[in-house]
């Protein structure tokens, strides 16, 4: 349930461009400039939108769990596809009229949900898993954008399409972005599941943005500190957290903060663990007659 405060993970840290980074805002209708600007801030600084890290670990983490249990929407969905939806409309409708008391429709909602949308959200429950928008470090950011030139090939010709010539804006490599990403009511295995996507980044393994068919995109991922704190059946431990937030002004460098590192082991155990008991329940792998 989410209306019970449970347990916190805050992560922070940076992320580096290690090759040059494409976040389109769109094509720009300025008769000056790049035709494919990057996304800014108001201040005209190249900003990362959470969303885009977001969804890009969320794709990779859905493609590892189709290659584990399977293409079964029930355990991993497509969130691009209604019909593939963990729950679409059309059930949502019926559980609806199966269940008047709101405590019983959402412990079915959530027992009918996808392993992902668990943790990253689904049109019928909240995420968990919330990423702020990555902002430049202005230590590292002095303006320096980049153009580069782009062009439309045609298929059937394979040349250069007519009035097809662009260019395009850049960050380039050696950028340092601020990441901070929070993590609330999470399970444990739930966890384990977030540990996997973001090593996936502190490998340069997930790529963002366009043109990573061109290399664009690779970055770089560095994890300074997992703040964790577990308050679960223990309201004293609540209260006092409560009362270090109050007095502190900040979420930062509270006495009542665990380090989340040590776990990281523990939730991934608990990911693979969970995982097993998944596919021992919905396997529809024909066994072999011994």
């Amino acid at each position: 349930m989410f209306d019970t405060f449970k347990n916190r993970l805050q992560i922070t840290g940076k992320l580096t461009t290690i090759t040059a980074l494409r976040i389109s805002a769109g094509r720009s209708s300025e008769p000056i400039g790049s035709d494919l600007p990057v996304i800014k801030d108001a201040l005209g600084n190249p900003l990362i939108p959470g969303s885009s890290f977001k969804g890009a670990m969320r794709s990779r983490l859905e493609s590892f769990l189709r290659g584990i249990v399977g293409s079964d929407r029930k355990l991993v969905a497509n969130p691009a596809n209604e019909e593939e939806w963990s729950i679409t409309s059309q059930e949502m409708k019926q559980l609806k009229e199966n269940f008047d008391n709101d405590e019983a429709l959402t412990a079915e909602i959530i027992n009918e949900t996808d392993l992902i949308s668990h943790l990253f959200g689904s049109p019928w429950i909240a995420s968990k898993f919330q990423i702020r928008d990555l902002t430049v470090n202005p230590e590292y950011w002095f303006g320096q954008y980049q153009e580069r030139d782009g062009v439309a090939i045609d298929r059937d010709t394979e040349t250069a399409a007519d009035g097809k010539l662009y260019d395009f804006q850049v960050v380039p490599a050696g950028t340092v972005f601020d990441f901070k990403a929070i993590v609330e009511n999470a399970e444990s295995w739930e966890l384990g599941l977030l540990m996997i996507g973001l090593h996936q980044f502190e490998t340069e393994q997930i790529p963002l943005g366009g043109g990573r068919s061109r290399g664009l995109g690779v970055v770089k991922l560095e994890i300074d500190k997992m703040d964790w704190i577990d308050v679960e059946n223990d309201p004293e431990k609540l209260l006092t957290y409560l009362q270090e937030l109050v007095s502190n002004h900040t979420t930062d460098h509270l006495p009542s903060y665990a380090d989340g590192k040590q776990f990281k082991d523990i939730w991934t155990h608990d990911l693979i663990t969970y995982l097993r008991e998944n596919i021992a329940r919905h396997s529809t792998i024909v066994q072999p007659n011994s």
